[in-house]
């Protein structure tokens, strides 16, 4: 009785060892498709890299290209910007020489006057202290003539 039973647990273990062995058969194959989805997946995602690699490169062949056209044309619109500012520059010294020679003209012509007017000032002067001196000397003859001095 112990040899049946020992063979039909060995029966039963020659059964599980090949499910065992069909379930890592099935495994390696599962395996097997994955490791192949991985690499087609490592070839695109490479491809793919490789193209966006190539767009960068163009842009930046593009972007070199028109930051060169612009760096000419700030250099050109820099070149006039100073052609515009020298030839400012030069009107507003031309203007303010104009206004300093006017000045200076305006300054002798205000001298003159005030040294004109001081003198005749200097005229009024005289002519003022002589009225006084006059007024004072009629005013005490009439009092000499009135308290009778004279």
């Amino acid at each position: 009785m112990a040899e049946p039973a020992m063979e039909a647990r060995i029966a039963r273990l020659e059964s599980d060892v090949a499910h065992l062995r069909t379930d890592v058969a099935d495994i390696k194959v599962d395996v097997r498709s994955l490791r192949d989805k991985m690499d087609a997946m490592d070839t695109k995602l490479s491809d793919r890299i490789t193209k966006l690699g190539e767009r960068v490169d163009a842009w930046s062949v593009q972007l070199s290209a028109k930051d060169d056209a612009l760096g000419a044309k700030s250099d050109a619109l820099n070149s006039k910007i100073d052609s515009v500012a020298n030839r400012l520059d030069a009107k507003i010294d031309a203007v303010a020489n104009r206004l300093d020679a006017k000045m200076d003209r305006l300054d002798v012509k205000i001298d003159a006057r005030v040294d004109g007017l001081r003198d005749e000032l200097a005229t009024m002067r005289t002519w003022a202290i002589g009225l006084y001196v006059t007024l004072a000397a009629g005013v005490f003859a009439t009092m000499a003539r009135g308290f009778g001095w004279i």
